[in-house]
């Protein structure tokens, strides 16, 4: 994929990592080896080697963003693997926005809330867990994905050229 992209743009400019597992629903203590190393491999080394391999494409500027979750901040029940990954891509975050920071490279992290896509359907798909989630929600409703989107827009964009390291809560207000 890079090796296409250096050939056909010379350079790549934004890269938002936005993909996540859940294998595990239930006390953390249950989960099993391969349980940790699909969640460690999906959500901690996936976005780790995506962002190692564009550094060199971005050459002297460029935005990243790593979408992590809410649960990065407050664990979610019976998610503890999946907000243990998710808090980790936020240290790592921070870690290479100080790193990359020197060669004109922005990392940021989105950390949505609740929000109605396929990784969600799960609770958004039954009334009663919905019911309770969005009850935890004050603005009164989950996000809508081009939420998520305008987020992602705004920390790729000039208007966040001095943010580097920040977490971007879009919640409802749910960690307030």
């Amino acid at each position: 994929m890079y090796e296409k992209i250096e050939k056909e743009y010379k350079g790549l400019d934004i890269l938002v990592n936005n993909a996540a597992t859940n294998p595990h629903f239930g006390e953390m203590i249950t989960a099993d080896a391969g349980i940790w190393d699909k969640t460690l491999d999906v959500n901690i080394k996936g976005p780790f080697f995506m962002i190692k391999y564009a550094v060199p494409l971005m050459k002297d500027k460029g935005a990243i963003v790593n979408v992590s979750s809410v649960n990065a901040v407050r664990p979610g029940m019976f998610q503890g693997v999946y907000s243990a990954t998710k808090a980790a891509l936020v240290n790592m975050t921070q870690t290479l926005a100080r790193e990359l920071a020197p060669k004109g490279i922005r990392v940021n992290a989105l950390l949505p809330g609740l929000t109605d896509t396929k990784f969600a359907s799960a609770i958004i798909s039954s009334d009663e867990i919905c019911n309770h989630a969005v009850s935890q929600i004050p603005l009164g409703r989950y996000a809508k994905p081009e939420e998520m989107a305008g987020a992602v827009l705004y920390l790729v964009s000039d208007a966040a050229s001095f943010t580097t390291g920040a977490s971007l809560v879009c919640d409802g207000g749910m960690l307030v």
